[in-house]
């Protein structure tokens, strides 16, 4: 079953909360809590109720800085080791890596099929330049087709045609449904008996997406990291061309 991404900043939030109320909840059988020393911290909250809010800060910035470095750590093996963040996911551009531009997208989002029109406009004026790399980031919470869209397009892949159907996908992004991918697959000639196992077997991989988005905690779609000679780390797309150009 694939695992969806959860809100941890919330989820750590309220877990830490929980665990500071706790102290004035009733006292369980296995727990034993000096209730003179309950009424003490009680009062002290009552009393000071700003020490909740500054242990809550002081934690979100623990939690912030453990992110940074999670992600500083991706993008220096990223910019030392390019395939090793590449794996198997599918890539089109330029093969030598110099400027490699990973996305992380859902082909049900607007902006994704936004950005995806100036991607193409980029690989068209920078073909040996750009590489870019796909990662399936299905927002499968408010996309109800997200998923069964990523699943077809990697399925396509294993017939060689992930790119040619990722396109096609944006292109009828308001027709997404079963009709259209098996439309899509027909005209791509694909084997349908393979294209619909392979359906099923594209779990592992788009859970393996999801987990690095998860790891590196990305928030919404389209997002980008970039490795280039000049500059590494997540990037807004408009700033995609200008670092190529500051290359030239």
């Amino acid at each position: 079953m694939l695992r969806t991404l959860q809100p941890l900043g919330n989820l750590a939030f309220f877990s830490f909360l929980f665990v500071l109320f706790s102290w004035s909840l009733p006292v369980q059988a296995d727990t034993k809590v000096d209730p003179q020393l309950e009424q003490q911290v009680l009062q002290i909250i009552r009393q000071h109720p700003e020490i909740i809010l500054e242990s809550v800060q002081v934690y979100q910035e623990q939690q912030q800085q453990k992110l940074e470095k999670v992600r500083q750590e991706f993008v220096h093996n990223f910019q030392a080791n390019p395939q090793g963040a590449i794996g198997d996911s599918p890539v089109i551009g330029g093969t030598d890596l110099k400027t490699v531009v990973i996305e992380f997208s859902d082909f049900q989002c607007p902006y994704c099929a936004q950005a995806h029109k100036t991607i193409q406009q980029l690989l068209a004026k920078y073909p040996h330049r750009l590489t870019l790399v796909y990662k399936f980031f299905p927002l499968i919470q408010i996309h109800p087709q997200a998923l069964a869209s990523a699943k077809a397009a990697w399925a396509a892949g294993q017939q060689g045609q992930f790119w040619a159907y990722h396109d096609a996908l944006f292109t009828h992004q308001k027709q997404l449904g079963e009709p259209l991918y098996l439309d899509i697959a027909k005209n791509l000639q694909l084997d349908l008996v393979k294209f619909n196992r392979d359906r099923i077997l594209s779990v592992k991989a788009i859970q393996k997406d999801l987990d690095l988005a998860n790891t590196l905690q990305v928030s919404g779609t389209p997002y980008f990291l970039i490795k280039s000679p000049n500059y590494s780390g997540s990037v807004e797309l408009e700033k995609v061309e200008e670092i190529l150009q500051h290359e030239r």
